[in-house]
């Protein structure tokens, strides 16, 4: 995902980009947070601190026993205060703004999602990043939440124990930051490698999740259960399973290796050993220390030295592990679209002359055009059909039509302005287009047509029968697609879904349809009545399709035949005959093969 030429942001950069993510969304969330962790974590150990010392010197010194009580009361009642603030604060508050804060970066990540290049779906490098970004976009609100208000929340008991522990004895402050200073460098190290782990690990998911999926999709049910595939898929499976266990050891053992000397170096030699030891000297030989001295300073250590060790090594590891996958999302966020908007509006008003000239296109990282130095014009209300062969061109021009890529040489011209000089949401619009991998979505029939929540049933209905969908809508155009997120959704047929797809070209009122492949599963009855009902109601529109059947192309005004991402024969369907070419050829043999089945 990353550009070659751009620049990695620290982690400190990218913790405050996401924190302004974060406060944008939901303010009283972060400011909440990091006061609830202060009043979670503060009290309690300054207690375990000052108010065991309060406790223990008063009893050990024979204090009045009403002080003793009285500092027992103290005690409860901030860390009955603490846990009920706490709670109200997580039942009332957090766990409603938690949802508005994950919808709101999502909703962000979506709106960004919407607008990315084509051309990003082609680099698997890219992709792979990009579903890591869009995927872990929840984690990574969770995780650096929570380690913000936890490092702001260590910082501040550092301090305040750390004061305390000075005016009892200074030395044994100096033992612990001895303990653990020497491990700081660690926490980066770790964090690495925590984050080149969950980089492996997600390229080798993408795969097994690709392989799980399709036992449980629809589109695949049929081959799976009638071509014998379980054996096969389930043997890709396991091997990306067994890839995934191996991946996550290679980096196991380095991690827990790392993980077993910070805690058995600082927790065992610099606590158990060094501070105890000291802490005891003082009490038991010197009597520097009182009773409550001892039990203060060793509860102080240990919270300093649990607190270092977040704020150096676990603290700095996860922030670095997350930063780094804050890092994706930042530059997915930034990214540039590569088919800017021009300055101009169009108008989606009457069809206008379409000009190709000398087009070339080349898709990212490929040595060979495409399609080289095309050219050719559509007049207005024009039926144009390209035909050829898989693999020529086809698709590619008409989505350089629709702008969803930018050519990389010449032009496209609509009534002599650059396509590229007006915004690429006014071009569009002026199109519609109905796509050979068209989808479905589990939504209204209306919904599905107008590709809008706001819509006009009528139109709505008469698109479906000029595209000659017949089938019974029990709610009529609030009728429920799919069983996504209705059990009583209705199902429809290849040929059923794909008369939904050309009703959306028939709803939209533009001058320009692109229609690809769109009798590719329809019978032949279906598909004289979609010719029929494009050749009546298009006659004021331009219209360019796509089709394998060149019995469709009789009715285009002319065909363009493309090859090796050229224009090689242009004309009608009677002049290309005539000319007996590339055209003609491909139409007797399909003419030939319909004899012979007729036979």
């Amino acid at each position: 995902m990353k550009k070659k030429n751009q620049k990695k942001h620290g982690t400190i950069s990218n913790i405050i980009f996401m924190l302004r993510i974060m406060f944008k969304v939901s303010p009283w969330l972060v400011i909440g947070e990091i006061a609830q962790q202060l009043l979670r974590s503060l009290p309690g150990r300054l207690i375990s601190v000052i108010g065991l010392k309060y406790i223990i010197d008063e009893v050990i010194n024979g204090g009045d026993t009403k002080n003793v009580i009285i500092g027992i009361a103290v005690i409860l009642l901030i860390l009955v205060f603490s846990e009920i603030a706490n709670s109200l604060f997580f039942e009332l508050f957090a766990h409603r703004e938690r949802e508005k804060l994950d919808l709101g970066i999502q909703s962000m990540l979506y709106k960004k999602a919407a607008k990315l290049d084509m051309e990003k779906y082609d680099d698997p490098g890219y992709y792979s990043d990009f579903i890591l970004a869009v995927e872990m976009s929840s984690d990574n609100i969770k995780y650096m939440l929570t380690n913000v208000k936890h490092y702001i929340g260590e910082i501040v008991s550092f301090v305040a124990i750390s004061a305390v522990m000075l005016t009892i004895d200074p030395i044994c402050l100096l033992i612990v930051l001895l303990s653990v200073v020497f491990f700081i460098p660690v926490g980066r190290y770790t964090g690495d490698l925590m984050m080149k782990r969950r980089k492996a690990v997600t390229e080798k998911h993408r795969k097994g999740d690709y392989f799980a999926r399709l036992f449980y999709l629809r589109d695949y049910a049929g081959e799976i259960r009638t071509g014998g595939l379980y054996p096969l898929l389930d043997k890709r499976f396991r091997e990306s399973a067994d890839d995934i266990v191996k991946t996550q050891n290679k980096y196991v053992k380095k991690i827990d290796g790392i993980f077993f000397i910070q805690e058995s170096v600082i927790q065992v030699i610099g606590f158990m050993v060094l501070l105890t030891l000291y802490i005891g000297y003082q009490t038991l030989v010197t009597g520097d220390m009182s009773a409550g001295d001892f039990v203060a300073t060793f509860n102080g250590a240990v919270q300093i030295g649990s607190g270092i060790l977040f704020l150096t090594v676990y603290g700095v590891r996860n922030f670095t592990e997350r930063a780094g996958m804050i890092e994706k999302y930042r530059i997915f966020m930034s990214e540039e679209t590569k088919v800017p908007d021009g300055s101009g509006i169009a108008e989606c008003g009457a069809p206008e002359t379409i000009e190709v000239k000398n087009l070339s296109f080349r898709y990212q990282g490929k040595e060979e055009d495409a399609l080289s130095d095309i050219s050719f014009r559509i007049e207005p209300c024009e039926k144009i059909a390209l035909v050829g062969y898989n693999g020529a061109g086809k698709t590619t021009l008409t989505n350089l039509l629709l702008r969803l890529y930018d050519v990389s040489e010449g032009s496209v011209e609509i009534g002599g302005t650059d396509i590229r000089d007006v915004t690429v949401d006014s071009h569009r619009a002026r199109f519609s287009a109905v796509f050979q991998d068209f989808q479905i979505f589990g939504a209204t029939v209306g919904e599905n047509v107008a590709l809008e929540k706001d819509y006009d049933s009528e139109r709505v209905m008469e698109a479906l029968r000029k595209a000659g969908f017949s089938k019974e809508l029990p709610d009529g155009t609030e009728t429920i697609l799919l069983r996504e997120f209705d059990d009583d959704g209705l199902m429809l047929s290849g040929g059923e879904q794909q008369k939904i797809a050309i009703a959306r070209a028939f709803y939209k009122e533009c001058p320009y349809i692109i229609l690809d492949e769109p009798s590719a599963n329809l019978d032949p009855v279906s598909e004289y009545e979609l010719n029929k009902a494009i050749s009546e109601t298009c006659t004021d529109r331009t219209v360019v399709f796509i089709s394998h059947r060149l019995s469709t192309t009789r009715h285009a005004d002319r065909i363009l035949m493309l090859e090796n991402g050229k224009v090689v024969e242009s004309g009608s369907h009677d002049e290309l005959m005539a000319k007996d070419g590339k055209y003609a050829y491909m139409f007797r043999l399909q003419a030939e093969k319909y004899t012979e089945n007729n036979e």
